[in-house]
């Protein structure tokens, strides 16, 4: 079982190409180790819930190359990519992973601003006089 598994995860601006091979838990994401790349230990267990849901946390290797967005769209992208991942090695996975949502894709993107507006909602401030 030394097959490669490539998926692709989507969130806001953000895309992730992973390729997932059986290994040691060594992560890479644009050549860089995973708490490297995401500083923030919010956002490293949130990549990493998919494979602690399916109890396959160090037992493959992560190679992820991430493009556009900010670091939360990216940190999902990542999240939703292993989690199709991990469906693609073992199905039996699916129905845990979709009971926690990992394998929806976040849909919310950020909405457009408005002529005559500070932003997509914000109004400039009223003034009576």
């Amino acid at each position: 079982m030394s097959e490669q598994i490539q998926a692709v995860g989507r969130r806001k601006e953000a895309v992730c190409r992973l390729y997932l091979t059986p290994g040691t838990g060594k992560w890479e994401v644009n050549g860089r180790t995973l708490g490297d790349y995401f500083p923030r230990p919010t956002l490293v267990s949130a990549i990493q819930q998919p494979f602690a849901l399916t109890d396959s946390l160090g037992k493959f290797d992560v190679k992820a190359t991430l493009n556009g967005g900010g670091m939360s769209g990216q940190a999902g992208a990542v999240r939703l990519a292993v989690a199709r991942a991990l469906v693609k090695l073992d199905e039996g996975s699916r129905k845990k992973l979709r009971e926690f949502g990992l394998l929806t894709r976040d849909a919310r993107e950020v909405e457009r601003k408005k002529p005559g507006r500070a932003g997509a909602r914000k109004r400039f401030q009223f003034s009576k006089r």
